[in-house]
């Protein structure tokens, strides 16, 4: 089977969260809430490996849910995401005080993954697939824990290379505290640069053959919007940033990047930037 992105359709919408499917490897499986979108369109294959690129409950949330069900499959994940993976009950609660009662709704269940099913990684390994190799490096920026993912051409980029939900939509950086490190984001970018790749293939949403395009869109506005966070209030920042994406995108790929990306979500992450900037002066 060559490449394909699965739609986990969260919240019934499409072109918000994406699971990358390669031969019996899946990329980022989505949350627990999209498990049964995403069992639909495996139609019975079983996966063999999932490879994390990082442990956000959009991007791994229904890793546990699918070691359970497939006895073989392995979990790969950097090193600093992997104890939270098999005791997920710290992450849980800090998700659960930042979605309160929208928790189980948005994500549903996030089920440990046996220690003894967990690969885990720290960047510079080469896996092995059958046919399929995969080059794994560590990006960090967007998360302390995120890694990126090379395979015939593509790189699976998870949130450190942007968001993209529509091919004619701008790429932007999904910035949700506590982990934005704007230096580590850019050394992150020049390293997918310099793999040289012919598409990037995001969770949110789809693959962009527009490589250099794509990762100077998400360079120039990390810069930007983080200089504007440091700036503005959080009312300002929300209403100058969506101004900025409405301007650019049709209403439908709009509201995919506000399910995507929430906007205070985003502000927070880069006002946190500043703040521990300012504590470690």
């Amino acid at each position: 089977m060559r490449m394909r992105g699965i739609d986990c359709r969260h919240l019934g919408r499409e072109h918000v969260i994406c699971c990358w499917q390669v031969g019996d490897v899946l990329i980022d499986p989505g949350p627990g809430s999209c498990l049964e979108t995403l069992l639909e369109a495996l139609d019975g294959r079983e996966p063999k490996a999932l490879l994390l690129t990082h442990i956000h409950l959009d991007h791994a949330g229904a890793s546990g849910s699918l070691a359970r069900r497939f006895p073989d499959l392995q979990v790969f994940v950097h090193e600093r995401g992997a104890r939270h993976m098999v005791s997920p009950e710290r992450l849980i609660a800090s998700a659960r005080r930042l979605y309160g009662d929208d928790m189980d709704r948005l994500w549903g269940a996030f089920e440990p993954v046996p220690a003894d099913r967990l690969q885990v990684l720290q960047g510079g390994e080469r896996l092995v697939f059958g046919d399929r190799r995969f080059e794994v490096a560590y990006t960090p920026g967007h998360a302390s824990h995120h890694v990126s993912y090379l395979c015939d051409g593509t790189a699976f980029t998870g949130d450190v290379g942007g968001a993209r939900v529509w091919p004619d939509a701008p790429a932007i950086p999904p910035t949700p505290p506590p982990d934005i490190d704007l230096e580590a984001w850019h050394s992150s970018l020049e390293l997918i640069a310099g793999w040289r790749p012919e598409r990037i293939a995001m969770t949110h949403f789809g693959a962009s053959e527009d490589v250099s395009g794509q990762l100077e869109q998400v360079s120039e506005r990390l810069d930007r919007w983080a200089a504007l966070a440091r700036d503005l209030d959080e009312a300002e920042w929300i209403q100058t940033i969506r101004q900025e994406l409405r301007e650019r995108t049709s209403t439908e790929a709009f509201d995919a990047f506000m399910q995507a990306v929430p906007s205070n979500q985003a502000y927070a992450g880069l006002r946190r930037y500043w703040d521990k900037r300012a504590e470690r002066a």
